[in-house]
């Protein structure tokens, strides 16, 4: 058997690889070079290019760019009316982001559990949690698999709340062959730099919802409007603007945008390799018992940000932290992708316990990312799949 690296082996990589990483080529300078040298640095004409942009990709007629991913989430929890004494269902796994933007608003994040083989939250959990209070459903695609969009609509339509889609994994996927962006009241992205697409920092807002799309834009720019039918004291004084509700400066600059839309101009590209590389490791570990895989939905065809292996901890001798351990000293750094939000501390000083999604929880102690990301070589996932296969050969149970 080979020697593990955390014990003195060789590692299978010589230089480390992380879970996510950017891909930055020429184009993408040369868009954001050229803003800089034009001036426009904020406020230009690059914000409604990018807007216009995001609409042809997920069909929606209206978007609103902003900052990032939490400024995104913000907006649609403030535009949606979330506050003091409603209940908003999020999803138990995701990143903090999803349900801080209810309390953000004053209102009260109730976390739904996860189905155990997609990973997505689960239509008949958030049923279950459905009071006189609920206003609305916030539901991650996470690792970029669209939700169960009929169902979690059917219930919304039912009781008459606000559906949310928080897609910051998910720009590029379809649902029943349409582009996440266009289906939910509102749908939220993110473009980190570990992100299929990224602008640095960055987010939108997409929605088919012309009301809504303005009071977006009114609280992306301090709730402040230039907009006469939307002022109180409306003038054509070509100086006025008046602030007409509190808002947030929650702008995206321009050089952003442009590298944003340069990056959005690569993205049939980037889904490409990423659905290469996920088929490559599902075919690799279909034949490990150790490893479970995500199970996908067929209505989803996902651009996955994330590929998690999940430990069959009853075909292991190990611990998910010495699985993690050992992998990470092969040179293949694993993430683990998330903590359930109602875990942290943060929210346990606001009285949420654990135990109240166990397919979530048993999930977070089984689960890390490996490595996916548009600029893996195919030597690199080789090297992936040998370094997660090398950790599973020396800990099987015989």
């Amino acid at each position: 058997m080979e020697q593990l690296a955390i014990f003195g082996g060789t590692p299978v990589k010589e230089t480390a690889i992380g879970y996510g990483h950017q891909y930055i080529d020429e184009d993408d300078i040369a868009a954001v070079v050229e803003v800089l040298r034009n001036g426009d640095l904020t406020c230009g004409p690059k914000i409604s290019e990018l807007e216009a942009k995001l609409c042809d990709i997920t069909g929606a007629k209206y978007a609103v760019a902003v900052c990032n991913g939490t400024a995104a989430l913000h907006l649609t929890a403030m535009a949606a009316g979330f506050g003091e004494g409603d209940e908003v269902i999020v999803s138990s796994i995701t990143f903090a982001a999803s349900s801080n933007c209810v309390l953000y608003c004053g209102a009260t994040p109730v976390f739904a559990d996860i189905k155990p083989d997609t990973y997505n939250i689960d239509p008949e959990a958030v049923r279950k949690l459905i009071t006189p209070r609920t206003k609305g459903i916030i539901a991650v695609d996470f690792t970029g698999q669209a939700v169960e969009h009929d169902a979690l609509k059917a219930i919304c339509e039912e009781y008459n709340l606000v559906y949310i889609e928080d897609a910051a994994h998910a720009i590029g996927t379809r649902y029943k062959d349409k582009a996440v962006g266009s289906i939910a009241d509102m749908t939220c992205f993110s473009f980190h730099p570990v992100k299929t697409a990224t602008a640095g920092e960055g987010g939108a807002i997409t929605t088919n919802d012309e009301a809504l799309y303005r009071k977006l834009l009114r609280l992306r720019a301090h709730g402040i409007t230039r907009n006469q039918a939307e002022m109180v004291h409306p003038t054509d004084a070509r100086w006025y603007n008046e602030q007409v509700e509190l808002g947030y400066n929650y702008r995206i600059t321009d050089f952003q945008a442009a590298l944003l839309i340069s990056q959005l101009n690569k993205l049939p590209a980037f889904s490409a390799r990423r659905k290469e590389i996920v088929e490559r490791y599902d075919k690799a570990f279909a034949d490990v018992p150790e490893l479970i895989v995500q199970r996908e939905i067929p209505e989803s065809d996902t651009t996955r940000h994330l590929y998690i292996i999940r430990l069959n901890q009853e075909k292991l001798s190990c611990s998910r932290r010495e699985f993690f351990d050992a992998l990470y000293a092969e040179n293949t750094r694993p993430q683990v992708h998330y903590l359930p939000v109602y875990w942290h501390s943060c929210y346990e000083k606001l009285g949420y316990e654990k135990g109240l999604c166990p397919n979530a929880e048993q999930f977070y102690e089984e689960v890390m990312s490996i490595p996916l990301y548009y600029s893996m070589t195919d030597e690199d996932v080789e090297d992936v799949i040998r370094a997660v296969k090398k950790v599973v050969a020396y800990y099987a149970k015989a």
